[in-house]
């Protein structure tokens, strides 16, 4: 099971990291519920949005990470600060197990939606985050992660150049379903439209408030 003391050192780290390398201005952190269960949707356009929402985020956060992440000496840092390994090619029942896990014990979940870095736009949606959302009844919040897209000056082309603002937006928090605690296909599918709907529109808020 994921650690929850773990956790909270990764939280620190990313504190540490996030605000030396970047400026990050986070909006809306109030949102988050103060206490049990939540599912943090963020959209995934840089290589930075995972470490930058666990030293943003008001609490601790156990993020959903591909397993090729854990490679050489990242593999024990990132089971040591809490994180979820998933392997995306399959059913993978270990990572389904620990996620729900977390959120059985009042933690909160991060997920990328979308599955890997692209636009960020969530515009195609795993159901990964409709599962987790309608068996645990945990409220989703979604949150726009928002940096420069100016190329030029980046150290990584994925990566927003350094010292540069960072805008991380929160959204309200929401439930997927429909109240009825159905868990079959046509129920996640219908969640997770509603999920796109509602991330989308978030995400569009959050661009206009930033100017991003």
């Amino acid at each position: 099971m994921p650690s929850r003391a773990g956790a909270a050192v990764g939280r620190r780290i990313g504190i540490g990291l996030m605000y030396g390398l970047w400026k990050p201005r986070v909006l809306g952190a109030w949102r988050v519920p103060s206490a049990g269960p939540v599912i943090l949707a963020v959209n995934h356009s840089h290589g930075i949005d995972g470490p930058m929402l666990m030293g943003t985020a008001p609490r601790p956060v156990h993020f959903l990470i591909k397993k090729e992440a854990f490679a050489g000496p990242l593999d024990p840092f990132l089971r040591g600060i809490g994180q979820v390994k998933v392997d995306r090619s399959t059913a993978d029942r270990k990572a389904v197990t620990d996620a729900l896990g977390v959120l059985r014990q009042g933690g909160v979940l991060g997920i990328f939606p979308e599955g890997t870095r692209g636009e960020g736009d969530f515009t195609s949606l795993r159901a990964g985050l409709a599962y987790f959302a309608v068996r645990s009844g945990a409220p989703v919040v979604p949150v726009a992660v928002l940096g420069s897209t100016e190329r030029r000056s980046r150290v990584v082309a994925a990566v927003p150049p350094l010292r540069s603002r960072v805008d991380i937006v929160f959204g309200e928090p929401f439930a997927a379903g429909n109240g009825d605690g159905r868990r079959t296909r046509r129920a996640l599918d219908e969640a997770t439209t509603r999920i796109q709907g509602r991330l989308t529109a978030h995400l569009a808020e959050a661009r206009r408030l930033t100017g991003r």
